[in-house]
């Protein structure tokens, strides 16, 4: 059922508005004893899901009982995050998801139905995986907050992501991204119906039918004073409500190029980029706009290791930002790499796959670890007072007499020419 829905391309919604919506629908709901909020990490600091949790603990007082954020296979987000994404959060009430301990495994989508909605391309059963204090907590409201948003993985962020992807294990975590990277991010980034999207929500409906479930969906774009502002609000416990914010997601967070770029820069926030595992949206999100024999440049001045997790940062290490056919002959003939698939996929998504080059410029990995994974390397001072992101605007403009894309945040959005979309 969609509760409440509220939004289009030039609305701006107040946070009296948000909370206002917000309240509405918990009273519709009726009294509540046990309430747990599933929020995204730090990362998504931008979608406003911190402020939307705040505003439902102050509703709920005692009886918001746990906050668990969506780490999925993200670093524990420190005290100074929680208090800056969560400030009215009682500390007490967070736990710490660990994706290769905390889980059960709810369900198995079957292998036919896999096989079927990835054109054959994918063809093993799906593990459906779930944090146990979701699964066992006894609570009588699963509260899942996020943004909707193109994604590499799902082709629309969020939804049932944020806790079977976000609260996953190693198996799900490893193989939703696996499946997403065979079938082709140019395929997939957009979509609101993907076959990865296609297996959550088969999983959704047999296996989590007992849950509580209530998604609060926000689009977020930036007004014309260049001020992220929220566009949307959706508010429901079925796909209605995801599908409705991923169409106004793809008008407020899509952007279509006149032609194909010849040279992008990006610039990775250093409070919510520390790593390429997060840094590579910078890759993800403009390569279907970069013209052949490109280059993308990529301004990292927080980026200090590779993966988020121990384990995926050795792979990263070892292997490289390599093609698809090289990462798939990769996985083949390694053990490690099937037994971490996600981490196949993200160097999959991480590569230009020969089309154009990219620089890295980071603050705090070496010449020598950027150019071991396969990427070229650029010195940040140097590339920093060339593309100043002071002077520079977000789109296309003139730098000493060359023609630069610029983009200030590559997590809001999407960018393509339509020589790269598939349909």
């Amino acid at each position: 059922m969609l509760y409440y829905a509220s939004g289009s391309a030039t609305t701006e919604l107040s946070d009296e508005q948000l909370r206002d919506a917000l309240f509405g629908v918990f009273e519709k709901l009726g009294p509540r004893e046990r309430v747990i909020a599933v929020p995204p990490d730090f990362t998504r600091f931008n979608s406003r899901a911190g402020q939307l949790t705040c505003m439902a603990s102050d509703y709920y007082g005692e009886h918001l009982v746990d906050v668990l954020p969506a780490l999925g296979t993200h670093f524990e987000m420190p005290l100074w995050q929680r208090e800056k994404m969560f400030p009215r959060v009682p500390p007490e009430l967070f736990r710490y998801h660990n994706w290769r301990t905390d889980v059960e495994t709810i369900g198995e989508v079957p292998a036919d139905f896999v096989s079927e909605v990835t054109e054959g391309m994918y063809c093993e059963t799906w593990p459906a995986q779930l944090n146990r204090l979701i699964w066992r907590g006894g609570h009588d409201l699963v509260l899942s907050i996020g943004q909707v948003v193109p994604h590499e993985v799902m082709g629309m962020a969020n939804y049932n992501k944020n806790l079977l992807v976000g609260t996953g294990g190693v198996r799900g975590i490893n193989e939703s991204h696996f499946v997403g990277a065979v079938y082709g991010m140019e395929r997939i980034m957009g979509r609101a119906d993907t076959p990865p999207r296609k297996i959550l929500n088969y999983a959704q409906d047999n296996f989590c039918g007992h849950l509580p479930l209530l998604y609060v969906l926000t689009v977020i774009g930036q007004n014309v004073s260049g001020e992220l502002v929220v566009r949307g609000l959706f508010i429901g416990d079925d796909v209605e409500c995801f599908e409705e914010a991923s169409r106004l997601s793809l008008e407020v967070n899509f952007e279509m190029v006149a032609e194909p770029l010849k040279k992008v820069v990006v610039y990775l926030d250093p409070e919510e980029f520390h790593s390429t595992w997060l840094g590579n949206k910078a890759i993800y999100r403009t390569r279907m706009a970069i013209a052949d024999g490109g280059e993308l440049i990529i301004l990292g001045p927080a980026v200090r290791t590779f993966g988020e997790d121990a384990k995926i940062d050795e792979l990263i290490r070892k292997y490289g930002y390599r093609t698809t056919p090289e990462i798939l002959e990769f996985v083949k003939q390694s053990d490690e790499l099937r037994e971490n698939l996600s981490a196949a996929a993200h160097l999959i998504h991480g590569s230009s796959e020969g089309r154009f080059k990219i620089t890295y410029c980071p603050g705090e990995l070496t010449r020598e670890e950027i150019e071991s994974v396969g990427y070229g390397y650029g010195d940040l001072g140097e590339m920093s007072k060339l593309y100043d992101i002071g002077c520079l605007e977000d789109g296309l403009q003139e730098v000493d007499g060359e023609e630069v894309f610029f983009v200030r945040n590559p997590a809001l959005g999407l960018w393509a020419h339509a020589s790269r979309m598939t349909n």
